[in-house]
């Protein structure tokens, strides 16, 4: 296992743990392991590999295993709410193809001066009519987040652990009554990775965790 497969493992890890502790139906809901060969598949209709982070968490939890929309449904048919805070619906491999696809054609439509998707961008959550959502680039890891009307924000996360770490932190803190805790100046596994991530792709890590460069861009809902 890659490093990139073991830190999403274990910060999807720490979200399916609260999950199963706090909110049984929704840890219920997530669904078993996806199909190797139905992303294979789904990754010859998109046109792209997917990234090893993205494997690695449908092979532990895929939302739509074993399932398949039916009849005419809203754009995300099978997603799974109440997992990430702040609305939303976790996608399964049925739902990335269905919305990757629905963004890559609107998108061959508009103005390619300014584009409000690429091919590379696999969806991993989104509202159920596909008009807001988050990516993660296939080519770079990293993680960022679409809103119809609005350009897209890239690089909201590092990598697919940190957004994790990130939703992980945010349920306990609202469980708590906390609220979203403020992570730039932690020290906790999230952040570890992260300056993992920085040092690795030539990021400068300063005294105390500051990093060189617009990577820390708070996550907003």
């Amino acid at each position: 296992m890659d490093l990139e497969a073991a830190e999403v493992r274990r910060a999807w890890g720490r979200v399916t743990g609260w999950l199963e502790q706090h909110a049984p139906d929704v840890f219920a809901a997530l669904g078993g392991p996806v199909d190797p060969a139905a992303v294979r598949a789904a990754e010859t209709r998109m046109g792209l590999e997917l990234p090893p982070g993205i494997r690695q968490w449908l092979a532990m939890n895929d939302v739509d295993a074993g399932r398949r929309p039916e009849g005419h449904t809203a754009l995300v048919a099978l997603g799974c709410p109440d997992v990430v805070p702040g609305g939303g619906l976790l996608l399964g491999l049925a739902d990335i193809e269905r919305v990757h696809l629905h963004q890559t054609e609107v998108a061959s439509s508009a103005d390619p001066d300014c584009p409000h998707w690429r091919r590379e961008w696999v969806p991993i959550h989104a509202e159920t009519d596909g008009f807001h959502g988050t990516f993660v680039d296939a080519r770079t890891g990293r993680v960022g987040s679409w809103s119809e009307g609005n350009l897209p924000k890239e690089g909201r996360f590092p990598s697919l652990a940190a957004y994790f770490e990130d939703v992980a932190d945010r349920l306990a803190g609202a469980a708590s009554g906390e609220g979203a805790p403020r992570r730039a100046h932690g020290r906790g596994p999230g952040r570890e990775a992260t300056e993992r991530w920085a040092r690795a792709h030539g990021y400068v890590v300063h005294d105390r965790g500051r990093i060189s460069a617009d990577i820390r861009q708070p996550y907003e809902g």
